[in-house]
């Protein structure tokens, strides 16, 4: 969602322009023994406070790695790459086992190769799943601009459109044609609904549409930028983030940028809605950027990523919130970057991207703890 979901350009630029050192390197918690856990490892990497974290394993090993989304029946999982050491320029998708790692191999490469890509989450056959993909307009990877005006920036191209292709990389079907931006799809976890960010409407707002991309319906109608959206467990609502220029220089400054295909990222508040749009409330207003909002299995409170406690926009940490608003409650306790929570369909395991046990470099890698309550 992140190109968008958030792109990982979101990483860098805080990582570039809030971070005055290097992050510290995190030191390994004492290691948990369970042998009877399919995520029973020696990298368990749990700071002190992390009371919902059993144990945790580090999935990659350098680069930018992030959205990982689980199959349906929690055996796979599908995440976005821009590793180097792969041959790679720019984000691509990647398969993976939930029991593997790749500190010493490169995981199957299932998107084009071409263009940027985003988003992938699958479809409930778990043999195929939905991404954005800019890939038919230039096979180049496109050009990402970190500042226009001295403000940090991220690029809504207007070359994303939305895809399905099955497990083997081959696409066998485009969703979306419209002029502009497509891209940032999640699917409902009744297995009958995409929603999805487009600025078809000349503003970027959430849409929803069948698996086959028919019956499109927009959400959203607010000015302002809506996305990162996600299904509630049992389909009936939807989070997401957004931001509300209210003041003439804001909404001037806003439509300015997304003339220039760009948003500004860093005020942005997590909002709540029926599948349909209705009832639309605010469900944060902490302030700085609460984005990568994601449902408790029970349906009843969201985690999310926030840098609102932070002085120079640093750390992002995993929070929890309740979806009246209530009982807000840090999940996380890092130094750097903590964002991209996802459960697993079965509720045991939590998928996220972290800097944690970089070795002071930038990289943002996956890990998936085992959850505990």
């Amino acid at each position: 969602m992140y190109a968008m979901r958030i792109p990982f350009v979101l990483i860098l630029l805080f990582l570039i322009g809030s971070c005055k050192s290097e992050p510290k390197k995190t030191e390994a918690a004492p290691e948990k023994e369970n042998t009877n856990s399919l995520m029973a490892g020696s990298d368990t990497l749990i700071y002190p406070e992390e009371k919902y974290f059993k144990s945790i394993r580090q999935i990659t090993f350098g680069g930018d790695n992030a959205e990982a989304y689980w199959s349906w029946d929690d055996k796979q999982m599908i995440f976005q790459s821009n590793n180097e050491d792969w041959g790679m320029e720019c984000d691509q998708m990647f398969l993976m086992n939930i029991d593997e790692n790749f500190k010493d191999k490169k995981p199957p490469m299932i998107s084009t190769g071409f263009g940027r890509t985003t988003c992938a989450y699958f479809l409930p056959d778990n043999k195929h799943y939905v991404y954005g993909s800019t890939h038919l307009v230039d096979k180049e990877c496109p050009e990402v601009p970190l500042r226009k005006n001295g403000n940090y920036v991220w690029p809504v191209y207007d070359s994303f459109d939305i895809f399905v292709a099955d497990l083997e990389g081959n696409i066998t079907a485009q969703l979306t044609d419209e002029v502009g931006y497509d891209a940032e799809a999640t699917v409902s976890p009744k297995g009958d609904k995409i929603v999805f960010t487009s600025d078809r409407s000349g503003d970027l707002e959430l849409y929803t549409m069948n698996l086959d991309g028919s019956d499109v319906k927009q959400i959203t109608d607010e000015l302002g930028y809506d996305g990162g959206a996600f299904f509630s467990p049992d389909g009936t609502k939807l989070i997401f983030r957004a931001s509300r220029p209210k003041t003439p220089e804001e909404i001037k400054k806003y439509k300015d940028l997304l003339a220039d295909g760009l948003v500004e990222p860093t005020e942005m508040e997590l909002f709540i809605c029926n599948a349909d749009g209705s009832d639309l409330k605010q469900l944060t207003f902490l302030g700085n950027a609460n984005w990568s909002p994601f449902f408790h299995p029970s349906g009843e409170k969201i985690l999310f990523s926030s840098n609102f406690e932070a002085e120079k926009g640093f750390p992002f940490n995993l929070y929890f919130i309740d979806i009246d608003g209530k009982n807000l409650e840090r999940v996380t306790h890092g130094e750097t970057f903590d964002a991209f929570p996802v459960f697993s369909n079965d509720g045991k395991y939590l998928a996220f991207s972290s800097n944690r046990n970089n070795g002071g470099t930038r990289d943002t890698n996956l890990f998936i703890a085992e959850w505990q309550e």
